[in-house]
């Protein structure tokens, strides 16, 4: 029974499934999770909302767990540096998952997040191009923007590095490698923190034969875009070819709950 479960669930749901393997392939090629693309396709489908963030979140656990792996071998985490920004992010991506939302603020605030998150997207370009860090690290400043993108992310459902990353390449935070390396790793503990968190309400559900399936899809996705690295995408084009896709996404979510 549970394998004839399986096998309706992907006739009924290969459209997804296949939109899935394509995002995590992209998206792991230049070190990202693709929380916000998941999002956005599963916004679309009549999928219960209480299980769209859940979904996202383990989505992007797999991904970027292979991304880390990679980058910890190329030893490109600079552990001191991450630590002011996921000190705060991690609890606040908890409280933020843990919080209790209904159906219409929820898409509300997706939608607002997704179209901000596709204006951060297009505008943003890779500005470090040496070895070299350019600036000092203000932790201060460091612990307040990875708290305040955690508590979002936590409510959203995303790892929160399409906010994160943007942000350290305008202020010149490291080199690109490093600010990728950085993002998998704050994409990664704040989606198992907003997991935890959600799984922690007592309205947690989440339907595990759709689920297990788009877990396995991302997995391979994943490691075939990780070992791609950026040969064929650079980060500037997934940039703005996503940031299309997130931006028809949020607009057209705002305008069937605020008309």
């Amino acid at each position: 029974m549970g394998i004839q479960i399986i096998f309706e669930s992907i006739l009924q749901n290969w459209n997804i499934i296949l939109f899935f393997f394509i995002v995590a392939i992209l998206y792991s090629s230049v070190g990202f999770g693709g929380g916000s693309s998941y999002l956005a396709i599963l916004a679309l489908t009549g999928i219960v909302f209480t299980q769209i963030r859940a979904t996202a979140l383990l989505c992007n656990i797999v991904v970027v767990f292979g991304n880390m792996f990679l980058f910890h071998q190329q030893k490109k985490i600079e552990w001191k540096k991450i630590i002011s920004i996921v000190i705060f992010s991690v609890p606040m991506a908890y409280i933020g998952g843990y919080l209790k939302i209904n159906k219409e603020f929820f898409f509300i605030l997706l939608g607002f997040t997704l179209l901000f998150a596709a204006i951060t997207m297009w505008i943003s370009k890779n500005i470090i191009s040496s070895d070299e860090k350019q600036i000092k690290i203000n932790t201060k400043k460091n612990a307040a923007f990875g708290g305040i993108i955690g508590f979002i992310s936590g409510m959203v459902g995303i790892g929160g590095g399409i906010f994160l990353s943007p942000l350290l390449h305008l202020t010149n935070w490291d080199t690109p490698k490093k600010i990728a390396a950085t993002a998998s790793f704050f994409i990664l503990v704040n989606s198992i923190a907003g997991l935890v968190g959600q799984y922690s309400n007592p309205d947690f559900y989440i339907d595990w034969s759709l689920t297990s399936i788009l877990l396995i899809t991302v997995f391979i996705g994943g490691q075939i875009g990780s070992r791609m690295s950026n040969n064929y995408f650079t980060p500037i084009q997934l940039k703005k070819a996503t940031a299309i896709l997130i931006a028809f996404v949020g607009i057209r979510i705002l305008i069937k709950y605020f008309f």
